[in-house]
């Protein structure tokens, strides 16, 4: 069983059936509900968008992993392509609103800025067109899948408006349980930083004197302290390696807190 954000016809429906060859599914309409419903144990897996290459980190789902006690179990890089769909019979000058999730509309930001259609957000692309379907919306659009097309029996006015050609999301698959070492293993983790001079300096130098690669950095502000940072890092390796635990030790020494949020395979 693998819980997803959205409706069916999601991209992230569309990446579950890429990591798992035979899976139940489980929608949730909130990000919250797949963590929640693995750490309830309704659902084996989770799999939540984390980052696209073109708009950025998803943050909610950041603030959700560090929240949960769940591990990061594996990825996904799911090439991202989006259609604008209409009820049958409709037509690209007829449209006057635009329906779809905050990325998805960030993705395709060229092509809709040119068809001066009001565009509005919603909490899942497929949603949007199972919204316009069941309402008998004219004169509305969604930017969804081509897969939510079919299910919702919408009709596609235009395929592929993302603004880039290369548009890729990257989700991870999360669990109660931890994943095997591999031989191309990654590990994520957030850590703080101390206030102090040079704290972040010498929290990332257990890094750097080890030559272990970052593949990642980011910062995001603290939700319990204004004005100060967290950070979210992915390096390659596996916890269990000898190198990467002395460097996690190490980091530990440095910062404020630490917390693993899983090794895994890379995609």
């Amino acid at each position: 069983m693998v819980a997803f954000q959205g409706e069916r016809g999601a991209f992230s429906e569309d990446a579950v059936t890429t990591f798992f060859d035979d899976a139940q599914l489980l929608p949730g309409r909130h990000l919250s509900d797949v963590f929640g419903a693995v750490l309830a144990e309704k659902a084996d897996f989770g799999v939540v968008p984390v980052e696209n290459s073109q708009a950025g980190s998803i943050n909610e789902t950041y603030d959700l992993l560090l929240d949960y006690p769940l591990h990061i179990f594996g990825e996904i890089n799911l090439r991202i392509s989006h259609c604008l769909m209409a009820l049958p019979g409709g037509s690209l000058d007829k449209i006057r609103t635009v329906y779809s999730h905050p990325q998805a509309l960030a993705q395709c930001e060229e092509f809709l800025r040119k068809l001066k259609a009001e565009v509005v957000p919603t909490y899942d692309t497929a949603g949007s067109a199972k919204r316009i379907k069941e309402e008998g919306l004219r004169g509305y659009a969604a930017v969804a899948s081509q897969r939510a097309a079919q299910i919702y029996g919408l009709e596609i006015l235009v395929e592929k408006i993302e603004t880039n050609v290369s548009n890729y999301t990257k989700f991870f698959v999360i669990a109660k349980q931890e994943a095997a070492p591999s031989p191309r293993s990654k590990t994520s983790l957030v850590f703080g930083v101390k206030n102090a001079p040079g704290a972040l300096h010498a929290s990332l130098g257990a890094f750097a004197s080890r030559n272990i690669n970052l593949t990642k950095l980011e910062s995001r502000p603290s939700k319990t302290k204004p004005w100060e940072y967290i950070f979210y890092v992915d390096f390659e390796g596996h916890i269990s390696d000898k190198t990467c635990r002395e460097a996690v030790t190490q980091l530990g020494q440095e910062a404020s807190f630490v917390k693993i949020l899983g090794s895994y395979p890379r995609a």
